[in-house]
C-alpha cells in the first residue's frame, strides 16, 4: 500500500476497497503496512494522534461490516498518553484482540524522538493459531521472534515500511525468522516514496510476502505497485516442520543464556 501522508481519511477509504476485495476472495485476515493510516510526518502526527479513537472506530467498523480480522500498525497513544507505533489486531466483531507497541524504534528516521517504545510482547489467539505481533525494524532482533515461538506463536504479522535500499535485507530477514522459528511470517510493506524533510526521501521496497516455516515463499507482491496478495496457509505445516527438524528440543539456553 502507498500511504497518503497525514491523510487518514484517504487511507481508510483505500483500505476499505482492499478489505472488500480480500473478503470477496475469501480472506479471513488482512494485514496492512506500518503506520498505514498516517505515514511518518512527525509534525503532522502530533495533531493526528488525537484522532486515534475515531480512526480505531473506523477500522473496527470495517472489521464488523466485512466480518474479517484486520491487522496493521497505526499511530496511537499509550497508557501515559504518549504517541506510539502500535500494531493492532481487530477481530470480526470489531474488538481489539491484541495490541503491540513497537519495542525497537528506528533512530535513522527520528522515530525514537517522536514515539514512545513499547515494553511487552503481544500474542493473539485466533481461530487458526496463536499469532505474534511485531513491526518493521523489529525484524533485525531475532530474540523477539524466538520469544514469540516459545510462547506458542505459529504465525507472526509484521507491518513494515522497509526502504528499497535494503531490499536484500528485507527478503533475507523475513525468510530467516520464518526458518529459524519454524512459523509463518506475514509481512506487509509499503510502496511509494515518502519525504522525511531533513532526513531525505525514502523509497519503500514493497515485496510484501508470506513465508512458510520451511522458508518457502507462499505469496509475494511486486516492488513498486499497490496490490492485494492473497493465499491460503496450512497451519498444520508448522507442527510438521517442528516435528521433522527439532530445533526447539535441541536448544541449549544453559550455554548461551542472554
Amino acid at each position: 500500500m502507498k500511504v497518503a501522508v497525514a491523510r487518514p481519511g484517504k487511507n481508510l477509504e483505500k483500505a476499505e476497497a482492499f478489505v472488500a476485495k480480500a473478503k470477496k476472495k475469501g480472506s479471513d485476515i488482512i494485514c496492512f503496512p506500518e503506520m498505514w493510516t498516517t505515514g511518518f510526518d512527525w509534525a503532522a502526527n502530533k495533531g493526528l494522534v488525537c484522532e486515534t479513537d475515531e480512526i480505531v472506530g473506523n477500522i473496527a467498523d470495517m472489521a464488523r461490516r466485512f466480518g474479517i480480522w484486520i491487522n496493521g500498525s497505526i499511530l496511537a497513544p499509550d497508557a501515559k498518553g504518549k504517541a506510539s507505533n502500535a500494531s493492532m489486531m481487530f477481530n470480526p466483531d470489531g474488538d481489539i484482540a491484541g495490541t503491540y507497541r513497537k519495542i525497537h524504534l528506528f533512530g535513522a528516521i527520528r522515530e525514537d524522538r517522536n514515539v514512545a517504545p513499547g515494553n511487552s510482547l503481544s500474542v493473539v489467539d485466533t481461530p487458526w493459531a496463536r499469532a505474534g505481533l511485531a513491526i518493521c525494524y523489529d525484524i533485525r532482533f531475532p530474540e523477539l521472534f524466538r520469544a514469540y515461538a516459545m510462547k506458542g506463536a505459529r504465525m507472526i504479522f509484521l507491518p513494515a515500511a522497509f526502504p528499497r535500499a535494503k531490499l536484500a535485507h528485507w527478503k533475507t530477514l523475513i525468510r530467516a525468522r520464518a526458518i529459524e522459528d519454524q512459523l509463518f511470517m506475514i509481512a506487509a510493506n509499503q510502496v511509494g516514496v515518502e519525504d522525511f524533510g531533513i532526513d531525505g526521501r525514502i523509497a519503500y521496497c514493497g515485496n510484501s510476502a508470506i513465508i512458510g516455516p520451511w522458508g518457502e515463499t507462499v505469496a509475494e507482491a511486486s516492488a513498486a505497485k499497490e496490490e492485494l496478495i492473497t493465499a491460503a496457509i496450512d497451519i498444520g505445516k508448522v507442527d510438521e516442520i517442528r516435528n521433522k527438524m527439532k530445533v526447539f528440543r535441541d536448544r541449549r539456553p544453559d550455554v548461551y543464556k542472554l
